[in-house]
């Protein structure tokens, strides 16, 4: 289940440096603009950046908006991901945070718009990303290409999603 995060996994023998990073726009909307250069725990720090950009657009940008921009990212993201791991020589590569920040803002987009519920968000979030429940961990694991990398964390939101409803449910 944790492969993805050993030392001897061949993804994090390879560094991504700032330059590749800000070398194409592929590059930077993969690492979106940089937030999956930060260690530990890019991934942590990708989401949290989507998030951070979420609470500072929500005032302005309307739901059905949202589902466009939500959209827009996931078909921008699936291209700059296997752009991304293309160039660099690495699937999935921890840098590669696009896919975190297309997860979180879908997932807040269908989340009450109140801090304790965001921060549920967030952290139920993680736990399906790094955890790959099934299907998730099938498209992490075999589809090795920009769809899959976006995909799987659509998986994970759905799972986020699912267990807020429970929460929300039970308490009222």
């Amino acid at each position: 289940m944790f492969e993805k995060y050993k030392s001897d996994n061949p993804v994090n023998k390879v560094r991504m440096s700032v330059a590749f990073a800000f070398g194409s726009v592929a590059h930077i909307w993969a690492t979106f603009f940089g937030a999956g250069l930060i260690r530990p725990a890019p991934g942590t720090w990708g989401t949290l950046a989507g998030w951070v950009v979420f609470l500072f657009l929500e005032p302005y940008v309307s739901a059905a908006a949202w589902l466009l921009i939500i959209a827009a990212t996931f078909v921008l993201g699936a291209w700059a991901c296997g752009k991304t791991s293309e160039d660099l020589g690495v699937p999935d590569h921890g840098s590669i945070v696009i896919d975190e920040v297309f997860a979180i803002w879908l997932l807040l987009a269908l989340t009450p718009a109140t801090l304790g519920w965001q921060i549920a968000a967030f952290f139920a979030f993680r736990f399906f990303d790094i955890v790959k429940c099934p299907p998730a961990d099938y498209f992490d694991k075999k589809m090795k290409n920009g769809f899959g990398i976006m995909f799987d964390d659509a998986i994970a939101a759905g799972y986020a999603w699912l267990v807020l409803v429970a929460l929300q449910y039970v308490i009222g």
